[in-house]
């Protein structure tokens, strides 16, 4: 297979996703030869079938949802229904704008942008379409697809994926959503704003089961009060077609129906029939195992994004791309502290969060060395304003530092750099109560937590 022109580039990046993008543009600026194959889109999962065209249909969802409220505000306006095509175009509007932007950014960093399928066929070097690809490194971002489960047949229309729900051509009647992490609960929100009947099936003992409980609870409370059912706490069996649409039996015999059945269960990597193992790496249920600093067994190969098991964020596979791009050029790496990542499920409300839960923190530092307090936004005027509830909750190594902020509440998604700064710079209550936030804002809330966590609560009782 014959290598165009005999170049040999300092980075080979087989993935034009979060990771592999982001390598790409740290690595050119660094003055590093780079070489970006991508098969389909640049801009991967996250810009055409996730972070972006998710959260757009979730805003969309939002708006609906402020139109038949309007009259609480003192605004008499009316909801006509939601007109799908478009909802659609402002989606895809979005997602193109940015695709742009980001394909002129590649071209202006002078990468080398190479469209086909790419395979590893050595250390060193990747196959694309008939060409070979070499390079003194090599990093793997091939990403992920939705998992689906066995014998569950996906077929695009009754029984679906994530990637089909955001180009549906209509809004369902009725939704059974099979799973109740990030995925599940975000289109649980946005179908229910669009009008659609949702039931959410979880097997674990609670939604968003990652996050801390006392943001699960708080978050199923909303839920109930929205009109979202769950059933949480035992798994799926099995699921038939109906004359018009799905039935769900769970292991427990409880059946549920409904016109679509969304298979939100999470995503696993792309890394089958990519030549991965034939070149030794190191393999676990489909995942490249890697260190702290990204590298693969194989001293030539590093992986980063949803390809590595570590958290399936856009913005952790932005920080490992950057990271291997600049231990590739020589400066001094430093690993990723993945509890300091700052995490978002962009439901309504919203659940943020960074740090470890109560549970992990009692965990690792004994149940009597943990201090958890919680600030209810009621006591917020920017909350009261939005007519919004929720919770901040902080947890505390007694007499230490804050380990976790966890916040349940509309617009607490952008609350979260503040709570990821006093995590990641270990500040102690009273160093973040000494700071004064601006009034009337949600972000003052976090500074009222910290405020009564020092033993000073203004707007709060003690």
């Amino acid at each position: 297979m014959a290598n165009d022109a005999s170049t040999v580039f300092d980075l080979v990046i087989l993935g034009g996703g979060s990771g592999g993008y982001a390598a790409a543009l740290r690595g050119a600026q660094l003055g590093l030869d780079v070489a970006l194959i991508e098969k389909n889109k640049l801009g991967g999962t996250c810009l055409h079938n996730g972070c972006i065209p998710t959260k757009a249909l979730l805003h969309a969802g939002e708006v609906a949802d402020q139109a038949r409220e309007a009259e609480q505000f003192g605004v008499k306006a009316s909801f006509e229904g939601i007109d799908i095509k478009g909802v659609h175009k402002y989606k895809d509007d979005v997602i193109a704008g940015l695709y742009k932007g980001l394909q002129g950014l590649v071209a202006s960093r002078k990468v080398t942008y190479i469209e086909g399928t790419g395979r590893l066929s050595s250390p060193t070097s990747v196959d694309v379409d008939g060409r070979r690809v070499e390079g003194r490194h090599v990093l793997l971002a091939t990403g992920s697809v939705p998992k689906s489960l066995p014998g569950l047949e996906i077929d695009g229309n009754r029984i679906i994926t994530s990637d089909h729900a955001l180009t549906l051509d209509r809004v369902p009647e009725s939704a059974i959503i099979l799973g109740g992490g990030v995925i599940g609960v975000e289109f649980a929100s946005a179908w229910k704003s669009f009008g659609t009947d949702v039931t959410v099936i979880e097997g674990m003992k609670h939604l968003v089961p990652v996050e801390d409980e006392n943001s699960s609870k708080l978050l199923e409370r909303a839920f109930r009060k929205r009109g979202i059912k769950f059933n949480l706490g035992t798994f799926f069996q099995n699921a038939e077609y109906t004359e018009n649409g799905v039935k769900v039996t769970l292991a427990d015999g409880k059946t549920f129906e409904a016109e679509v059945l969304l298979v939100a269960i999470g995503r696993g990597p792309v890394s089958a029939g990519l030549g991965y193992e034939e070149q030794g790496l190191a393999m676990d249920r489909g995942y490249v195992l890697v260190d702290e600093y990204m590298r693969t067994n194989v001293p030539t190969i590093s992986a980063v994004g949803d390809l590595v098991p570590t958290l399936q964020l856009a913005h952790v596979g932005f920080a490992e791309g950057i990271l291997v791009a600049e231990r590739i050029a020589g400066l001094k790496a430093v690993p990723i502290d993945y509890d300091g990542v700052p995490r978002v499920t962009y439901c309504h409300p919203e659940v943020a969060s960074v740090g470890i839960t109560e549970a992990k923190a009692k965990e690792i530092y004994g149940a009597d060395k943990v201090v958890a307090l919680k600030y209810n936004l009621a006591g917020n005027g920017k909350s009261k304003i939005l007519k919004t509830a929720g919770e901040i909750k902080l947890v505390q190594v007694k007499d230490g530092a804050v380990v976790g902020v966890h916040m349940v509440g509309d617009r607490m998604g952008e609350q979260v750099g503040e709570a990821q700064l006093i995590y990641n710079w270990e500040a102690l209550p009273a160093e973040v109560a000494q700071l004064i936030h601006a009034h009337p804002t949600q972000n003052e809330a976090l500074g009222e937590a910290h405020l009564a966590l020092a033993g000073k609560p203004l707007h709060s009782h003690d």
